[in-house]
């Protein structure tokens, strides 16, 4: 179906739409692992042959977000995610109906190009709303990323005990079906396009690279963190990277612009997401684990679960208001506050949680903190780069993300059983992995103080800019040398 115009479509359809998808799409990612046990049954093969399922599903996100957002930069925002869409619609349907380990494993495989729809939803937001809107918008869709990550934990088990664990995989097909009929309604034709190409070639290095430390870390809890294979892949992994580097820093097209990835306002806030990824995924892991664990509180799965609500909750209420906030302050302010929200609440959680008050409590301090990080770390992106840029870009922030994720869940889930009989979880784990999420939350905290703030003549250009979703006059925050005509990016 035509979609409408920008003039017949309102904003807060726009908005509407996309964050329908995200959410749904963000379940994808999280209902499958508090279930993998029953999954494995019903697919009749072991718990640990069904984790594949995670991993997988993480390899492609990695490998695919990027490369869709860079499409959707040069063939247009709209029929780039619609094309997505149909085809997460393809590998959820695929997973719904698996009853064997390898269509399972397929579906998940084609689920994981659904990482580029969160790139090329703020891409689309930025181009097609007023500037003002912008930002509560990146806070809202923000916001539901880490919101479908805590509902999706919720859920997981009411589902599998009540309904069947091919459900998991039925609701997100129902809900991104709706997706798809409403945005192909109202997401209008792309009206900025980059006039460049993919570089293949980089793309399969990236590819490479990542899937190799992605499966390495992924594989630690089977594998140990010092096994020959761990150290293997990543070492291979790490050099792969640093070649895929070397030949974007040498393309007169790169998949993803380096100079961009070294800007100031740039690196530290992909490493913020690396700390910010590795917090949220071993929150949603620590918390419900040790309530339920023997050295907790013995709580059933589904009440273990409640414990991580106020998280989703109050990240929910926060994102939009961080937006609000970025159009007055700038973005560096809510991604300070919130990184110091994220610090207070695994100090506390770290000091304090033999009993269920002081748990809850640090549950919505993250929430708190992720709410206003996440929306504010998106909007740091989007202000730093050309308009061109915005989907490689926000793909490479949200790959970043998935990496300290990776890293978060594993590392928090070899703590817990350090010291302790086979792999039951002890007391002494849960208190170092508390403790390695304050480091973690430290390091997101200093890059996001390292983060650039925007200069007065950036945020009265954007308070002046007419509506209607006009790009800014580049550069937004620093002043960047432009190539000769000829010159190969990278040559001396």
């Amino acid at each position: 179906m035509a979609a409408m115009s920008t003039q017949r479509t309102r904003p807060g359809l726009i908005v509407g739409s996309l964050a329908f998808v995200c959410l749904a799409v963000a379940l994808l990612q999280s209902l499958v692992s508090p279930a993998i046990g029953k999954i494995a049954l019903s697919v009749h093969t072991t718990p640990d042959s069904a984790a594949w399922a995670l991993t997988v599903f993480l390899l492609s996100l990695g490998i695919c977000t990027p490369v869709v957002g860079r499409l959707g930069d040069i063939h247009g925002k709209r029929p780039v995610f619609l094309v997505t869409l149909g085809v997460v619609m393809a590998g959820t349907l695929l997973a719904a109906l698996a009853d064997t380990l390898w269509l399972l494993l397929l579906g998940r495989v084609v689920q994981g190009v659904a990482g580029g729809l969160f790139a090329l939803s703020f891409a689309i937001v930025r181009e097609e709303l007023p500037r003002e809107k912008v930002p509560a918008a990146i806070g809202l869709i923000s916001a539901l990323l880490g919101l479908g990550s805590g509902l999706g934990v919720l859920l997981a088990g009411i589902i599998a005990d009540h309904l069947s664990v091919h459900w998991l995989f039925w609701i997100p097909l129902i809900c991104t079906a709706l997706g798809l009929a409403v945005s192909a309604r109202v997401l209008p034709a792309s009206r900025l396009r980059a006039s460049a190409s993919v570089n293949w070639g980089a793309a399969a290095l990236m590819s490479a690279g990542l899937s190799a430390i992605l499966l390495a870390v992924s594989r630690t809890a089977a594998w140990g963190w010092v096994d020959a294979r761990t150290l293997g892949l990543a070492a291979a992994g790490a050099v792969v990277l640093a070649l895929w580097v070397a030949v974007e820093n040498r393309s007169a097209s790169p998949l993803v612009d380096m100079a961009m990835m070294r800007k100031r306002a740039v690196w530290p806030v992909n490493l913020l997401a690396i700390g910010l990824g590795f917090g949220l995924f071993s929150a949603l892991l620590l918390v419900p684990q040790y309530a339920e664990s023997q050295v907790g509180f013995g709580d059933s799965v589904t009440t273990a679960s409640l414990m991580v609500l106020p998280l989703s909750a109050v990240m929910l209420l926060v994102g939009p208001f961080s937006g609000r906030l970025e159009a007055r302050y700038g973005a560096k302010p809510p991604a300070v506050c919130g990184a110091g929200a994220v610090l207070a609440g695994f100090v506390l959680l770290a000091a304090a949680h033999g009993s269920r008050l002081p748990i809850l409590a640090a549950s919505a301090l993250l929430g708190l903190g992720i709410g206003l990080a996440f929306a504010a770390m998106a909007n740091l992106v989007v202000q730093a780069v050309r308009p061109e840029e915005t989907g490689v870009a926000t793909g490479v922030n949200t790959v970043a993300r998935t990496l300290g994720g990776a890293f978060g869940g594993q590392v928090a889930a070899t703590l817990v059983t350090s010291g302790g009989a086979g792999s039951a979880p002890t007391g002494a784990g849960f208190d170092h992995a508390f403790l390695a999420m304050v480091v973690a939350s430290l390091v997101a905290l200093a890059a996001a103080v390292a983060v650039p703030r925007a200069g007065r003549a950036r945020v009265a250009a954007a308070r002046s800019e007419p509506a209607g979703g006009a790009p800014l006059p580049e550069p937004l925050l620093e002043p960047q040398p432009q190539p000769e005509p000829g010159a190969v990016r990278g040559a001396p």
